[in-house]
């Protein structure tokens, strides 16, 4: 059974409080961070021992690409999105075929080392958000849909499901929901109009969302993550996704609004997500796990569409080395990055 519960590890390898830890039945996911790789050897170590001890267990990392890539040492550098979307500003179909061909290879190489999926990708219309930036593809979001939903194709035809991140959109705020509670103002017909959008447009290719930690006062009083009117009436309803619904990390300055771990995740959880992530803080995710105990089991068959494709893990020198098509999308990825690195 897979809990309602995704937290993280301290290090690279299980301690035995983690191993207890894995085994409560509210426990269904791990995330896997910059301080659990040291290269991608180890890291399938670590995914093995975490499946010895719960085999049902789902796990995920942030391998978005440019700067927010967990996965380095030994690993492609991935380009930002933002790159693909400069691209695509040049030679659009040069840069749908180079999306298509980013999400084929992010998901590989995830998969190669036991991690069932990266939040990925960001949907996000790049406007004014410091936090997004160039992690979203382009500031249209008629691009935004093309380069997401290739990205997308590319990721499934690795094996990987996909979660697209932030509903109903994180680039029209300024402040950066990680230390601050952003407020977007629009009215609900504008943000449908821009952001919402490309959720909207792609949804055939989404198997999970994530929805923001920000407050549409002009909709509903709760950020979205918090919201049964978000997600239900609107995701569930309007939208008609019957994907899993993951909440951002629930340590975030921005979900301090709902009040403790254990009452952030429990408002989640009601609001409609399917899983709770609690990162960074140990104590926060036990306060979390506490809450939930007791609590009915998620829906299983939802989550279980998440379980990625997991691949053979090949390494020369101690570094990935997947094959010819790999090594041709490997050399794609680094010639996108030197082109537009600035």
């Amino acid at each position: 059974m897979i809990g309602s519960l995704m937290l993280d590890i301290a290090g690279l390898t299980l301690t035995q409080d983690d191993q207890q830890l894995l085994k409560e039945p509210q426990v269904g996911g791990l995330i896997l961070f910059g301080r659990n790789v040291a290269s991608p050897q180890q890291v399938r170590d670590l995914t093995d021992s975490i499946r010895a001890v719960r085999p049902d267990i789902l796990i995920a990392v942030d391998q978005e690409g440019g700067r927010v890539q967990r996965l380095r040492d030994g690993f492609t550098r991935l380009p930002a999105m933002g790159m693909l979307g400069q691209l695509y500003d040049i030679d659009p179909d040069e840069a749908l075929s180079a999306a298509a061909t980013a999400g084929w290879l992010m998901a590989s190489e995830v998969l190669a080392v036991g991690i069932d999926f990266s939040f990925a990708p960001v949907l996000d219309v790049n406007g004014i958000s410091h936090v997004i930036g160039d992690r979203g593809f382009h500031a249209h979001k008629d691009i935004v849909i093309q380069l997401s939903r290739a990205f997308m194709q590319g990721m499934h035809r690795a094996g990987m499901a996909t979660t697209g991140k932030h509903f109903p959109g994180h680039g029209s705020v300024e402040a950066d929901s990680h230390v601050a509670a952003p407020v977007d103002h629009r009215t609900l017909d504008e943000i449908r109009a821009q952001d919402m959008t490309v959720f909207f447009e792609v949804a055939d290719q989404l198997d999970a969302l994530m929805p923001a930690h920000v407050i549409y006062p002009q909709v509903d009083p709760n950020p979205a993550g918090f919201s049964k009117h978000w997600l239900q009436d609107i995701v569930r309803g309007e939208m008609g996704f019957d994907g899993v619904l993951f909440s951002d990390d629930l340590t975030m300055q921005a979900a301090c609004v709902a009040g403790g771990a254990g009452a952030r995740i429990l408002a989640a959880l009601h609001a409609g997500c399917d899983m709770g992530l609690v990162c960074n803080d140990r104590a926060a995710a036990l306060d979390a796990l506490h809450a939930v105990v007791d609590a009915p089991m998620p829906d299983q068959a939802r989550l279980s569409k998440m379980r990625g494709k997991l691949g053979k893990l090949n390494l020369i020198d101690g570094s990935i080395a997947l094959g010819d098509e790999w090594e041709i999308a490997n050399m794609q990825a680094r010639a996108i990055r030197e082109r537009f690195a600035t």
